[in-house]
């Protein structure tokens, strides 16, 4: 029997099937870290989830409201400095995925976390890059998770915070970056992937009951199909479950401020 699902639960549950239990995890507040801990209490229970505050292999019972959460270093196997956090397992080539997401992102997975509109008079001002640009560069490869809208996906991002394959093939080897960069890009309608030929980012599958023309709305550019784009399968009842549990327990734990 069918169970009905949010467009983030899907988005959620999406982005936690692309993790595996070998994975080492640099894991962003918010909808990132809802899907490594969805993965985690799922189908990926050996996977190592380390926050940009330093804690390593934890293991939160309800999802931290921000890096300094005492949830995540009383639940993390050890803490340790966020230097050497940087220095030694980031740049050190340690991590296998990151999480990332952002206001703006283009064609090219380009994200914007810094200004709406011009640099030195903008509409919006924005948290910034925090760790996001030295992630995108040293983890082995990027995932990002970003409701998809007009305002989102833009056809060129106002400010490049963080950097994922510049204007496209090539890009990433003249500056020297050795990793994958930006690998999967789960929205609330879809999942795309940069392309071989040029890195942009492609619909490589629909969820179900999304239209093509309906993604075409959406987007700031015209959007391409993978030739094997298919629909993704729905999240089970296993699934939804325990995200539904995890959101809960975090909703008491919090009361307001979740």
């Amino acid at each position: 029997m069918s169970q009905s699902y949010t467009p983030t639960e899907i988005m959620t549950v999406a982005a936690a099937r692309a993790l595996n239990s070998d994975d080492v995890c640099f894991v962003g507040i918010g909808a990132p870290s809802v899907a490594c801990n969805l993965a985690r209490m799922t189908h990926a229970p050996g996977i190592t989830l380390i926050y940009e505050s330093g804690t390593i292999d934890t293991k939160p019972d309800i999802l931290p409201l921000s890096i300094g959460d005492g949830e995540l270093c009383e639940t993390a196997l050890t803490t340790v400095p966020v230097p050497e956090m940087f220095r030694y397992w980031l740049q050190g080539g340690r991590i296998t995925v990151g999480f990332l997401g952002g206001a703006q992102i283009d064609r090219h997975a380009n994200l914007n976390t810094t200004v709406i509109g011009p640099y030195d008079k903008p509409k919006v001002r924005l948290p910034g890059g925090g760790g996001a640009p030295e992630i995108a560069a040293h983890c082995g490869e990027i995932y990002i998770t970003m409701a998809m809208t007009p305002r989102a996906f833009v056809d060129k991002v106002d400010f490049v915070t963080t950097f994922g394959h510049g204007s496209g093939l090539g890009s990433r080897e003249r500056l020297g970056l050795a990793t994958k960069g930006p690998t999967r890009v789960f929205t609330d309608l879809c999942v795309l992937a940069p392309n071989d030929a040029n890195r942009e980012l492609t619909v490589v599958s629909l969820y179900p009951g999304v239209t093509r023309a309906a993604l075409a709305e959406k987007c700031g550019w015209p959007l391409r199909f993978a030739d094997d784009a298919g629909e993704l399968p729905p999240p089970s009842a296993e699934e939804l479950e325990s995200l539904r549990g995890l959101q809960e327990r975090t909703a008491r734990a919090h009361g307001s401020e979740a």
